[in-house]
């Protein structure tokens, strides 16, 4: 049985709720991710931001103005990293997300994507 820490991505690109969503969508582009996890200064995970939480901004006219901490999503689904891919996978599905943290003793390990998960099983066929 595979858990999150065999497929986690462990270099995660993060940013804080300080940070203006223009520069947020420079590194999402740059990155050519979709989402990231949102840290505060000690490097906790306060929330995640996503392309969803940013298309609210893109075409208001707020852009400019927003942060990241006003459009990101505050409630985190997050695993330790000795958790089954199985359940992650159930977890995403069910909740229709992309990503989660993985998290052990409040730092962030790394980041669980459906496509890592996809990544892993074909790899092992």
């Amino acid at each position: 049985m595979l858990t999150a820490r065999e497929v986690m991505t462990r270099e995660v690109v993060t940013i804080t709720p300080e940070i203006g969503l223009e520069e947020c969508i420079s590194r999402l582009v740059n990155n050519k991710i979709s989402g990231m996890p949102v840290c505060d200064k000690d490097g906790a995970v306060v929330g995640m931001i996503s392309e969803k939480d940013l298309l609210n901004f893109i075409f208001s006219g707020t852009l400019k103005e927003t942060k990241v901490g006003e459009a990101m999503s505050t409630h985190v689904t997050s695993f330790p990293p000795d958790t089954s891919l199985d359940k992650i996978a159930l977890v995403m599905g069910e909740k229709q997300i992309r990503r989660v943290p993985i998290i052990e003793n409040g730092r962030l390990l790394g980041i669980v994507s459906r496509r890592s998960i996809i990544r892993t099983v074909l790899s092992m066929k």
